[in-house]
């Protein structure tokens, strides 16, 4: 009985301490569309060191104030490269500069940056699919406004796009988290808030054609703008996938939410994969 329980135990231990092999690199990615170097964060699955395959490729974008290693060090993201096969990449996008070409700061053209330069560098340096339907695009707060901003700009780069809690409408916010520093004036410029709402863009997700992955805390700020950026898709017909779950603008929301957006691009890249080459 005694040899049974300590085996039952081992069998416990060995359980709930699985080793993750996912190896964790950061890189320097220089470009002449932004006024400094920066620094991305990229996660490489287990297998990546052990089998000659390319990886479909997920890039996660932070929160204002955040910086390209906030993902790893505030959550368990790192261990869903192994879980889900899958490439991580975590650019810097300095701060608070909200993923835009800017129309007031030079050099602050953080859209053309990530959605240009970063990926070009990653397929350059590392066993990627190098094609739209081997790239996916997600971020949290500031992130999430930036990953849907990117995607409707560089509609050949990325194969499906989330929002994790989403700054989704700027102009509901002019005053906070520096947000008119690199916008410019609310009132004079005004035609650019508005271009930059998302919900002004959805249209455009019609011809885009790609899957979407949209959610919100109930209790998190953001939440009304999100719930009309999805009223806005229900009316124009584009399939997308919305959920909201109990929770605010955390890292204990965001640390779950991250399993799911994540299951959802591989799922949703592998279909695509599958499909282009019948």
């Amino acid at each position: 009985m005694i040899k049974k329980q300590n085996i039952a135990l081992a069998c416990l231990f060995c359980v709930s301490f699985y080793s993750y092999s996912y190896d964790i690199k950061r890189v320097e990615i220089a470009s002449d569309n932004i006024d400094k170097k920066l620094h991305a964060t990229v996660v490489l699955p287990d297998s990546y060191s052990k089998e000659d395959k390319n990886y479909s490729t997920v890039y996660l974008l932070h929160g204002w104030s955040g910086n390209d290693q906030n993902w790893t060090e505030k959550t368990q993201v790192a261990s869903l490269a192994d879980d889900y096969q899958l490439i991580l990449v975590m650019p810097d996008g300095d701060y608070d500069k909200w993923y835009i070409d800017s129309p007031v700061l030079a050099k602050s053209n953080y859209e053309k940056y990530i959605g240009s330069d970063v990926p070009s560098y990653i397929d350059k340096n590392f066993r990627t699919i190098a094609a739209k339907d081997g790239r996916a695009i997600t971020g949290l707060s500031m992130g999430g406004f930036g990953a849907l901003n990117i995607v409707l700009n560089y509609p050949g780069t990325f194969g499906a796009a989330g929002s994790i809690s989403g700054g989704v409408d700027p102009r509901d916010y002019p005053k906070n988290w520096g947000l008119e520093k690199v916008f410019g004036d609310p009132v004079s410029n005004a035609k650019f808030w508005n271009e930059k709402a998302i919900i002004n863009n959805a249209h455009q997700f019609i011809n885009l054609n790609i899957p979407i992955f949209i959610e919100c805390g109930v209790d998190d700020f953001f939440i009304e703008p999100n719930r009309k950026l999805h009223q806005r898709l229900l009316d124009l017909r584009i399939k997308h996938t919305y959920q909201e779950g109990p929770g605010g603008h955390t890292w204990d929301y965001w640390d779950n939410a991250i399993k799911y957006q994540l299951l959802f691009m591989k799922n949703a890249l592998e279909k695509e994969q599958a499909k282009n080459k019948v």
